[in-house]
């Protein structure tokens, strides 16, 4: 499907890695392992949306601070990439992650340094940023968790910054700042199934994703591994799009279907059905790849494979 999107998807990730992904036949734990040189990029849930937007031909920013010998590596590889972002240079040395693919398993193992605390001067320049690529953008995305010490409101401002230059904006969070975002009326939320049960502490999928449509999100999309996704509106069926078990790395999957709806919303798609066909056949190509980021050139033959099922609004989705 060919999207015509109004802007330029701006992406902000407040807590941007350096990701390395390490390849093994097979993780034993406890044993040594001999590795190759890790496939090494520019990171952060934000960051990887960006690269899809990128790939797939759309326009996109991506914002993100960062510091230390790892801001510099950060940088090079994304000036490297293509990618067009803003960087904002701050005093805490970007953090790692690492991935771990077990090849004969399946599996991915994931570590995550957590992020280290910002000044609040550097917030400040954080927004500022942002503000400045506003002009022009079909939609805003925030996406990831925050360093230690972060603004509560940081999200919710993110919200109200779109909504001042009329853009829709799509948050990508767990926890308080789940909430949060909700409060302040994001257009999007997409949690994935653990996370929404989490931040809401409800006992099923549909009972969570109402808590944040009740406290104000416009739209809800929870990512449920296998089961696919499901979308929620007020006062609306929820529908469930899904595809055949994908075997590959699924680290990159959830945001890749953020890079969907974004680019959706920024051409002013409003379907349900659609959105939930392009996220799901998006996420889909992203787990053929072997880093988060990226889509298997197939991604357009997988939507129209993409199933689309309407549910009655009592029903109860499994809420695991």
């Amino acid at each position: 499907m060919t999207l015509y999107p109004r802007g330029h998807v701006l992406t902000v990730t407040a807590n941007p890695a350096i990701d390395l992904t390490y390849a093994v036949p097979r993780l034993i734990p406890g044993a040594s392992h001999r590795v190759s040189a890790p496939l090494q990029r520019a990171g952060g849930k934000g960051l990887n949306v960006a690269r899809v937007v990128h790939q797939t031909g759309y326009p996109a920013v991506a914002v993100a601070p960062i510091g230390g010998t790892a801001g510099d590596e950060f940088s090079t590889e994304l000036s490297a990439s293509g990618v067009p972002h803003a960087l904002a240079e701050v005093a805490a040395a970007t953090r790692r992650s690492m991935a771990f693919v077990d090849r004969e398993a399946g599996q991915t193992s994931i570590f995550n340094e957590a992020g280290r605390p910002l000044a609040a001067t550097e917030w400040s320049a954080l927004t500022l940023l942002v503000e400045e690529h506003l002009a022009g953008a079909g939609v805003l995305v925030g996406a990831g968790s925050l360093p230690e010490g972060a603004p509560a409101d940081f999200y919710p401002a993110l919200v109200r910054l779109a909504q001042a230059h009329g853009s829709p904006c799509i948050i990508d969070t767990s926890g308080a700042a789940l909430l949060a975002a909700a409060d302040a009326g994001a257009d999007l939320l997409k949690p994935n199934h653990h996370e929404l049960l989490e931040a809401t502490g409800a006992a099923t999928i549909a009972d969570g994703a109402q808590t944040l449509l009740d406290r104000g999100a416009g739209t809800v999309v929870v990512s449920c591994a296998e089961a696919g996704m499901y979308l929620y509106r007020t006062g609306q069926p929820p529908q469930q799009g899904s595809l055949p078990r994908v075997a590959g790395n699924p680290t990159g999957a959830g945001d890749a279907a953020v890079a969907a709806l974004a680019v959706a919303l920024a051409a002013g798609v409003a379907s349900a059905e659609t959105l939930l066909r392009l996220a799901v056949a998006w996420s889909a190509a992203a787990v053929l790849m072997p880093a988060a980021g990226e889509l298997h050139p197939s991604y357009p033959d997988l939507e129209p494979a993409v199933t689309v099922i309407q549910h009655h609004l009592s029903e109860q989705e499994p809420g695991a």
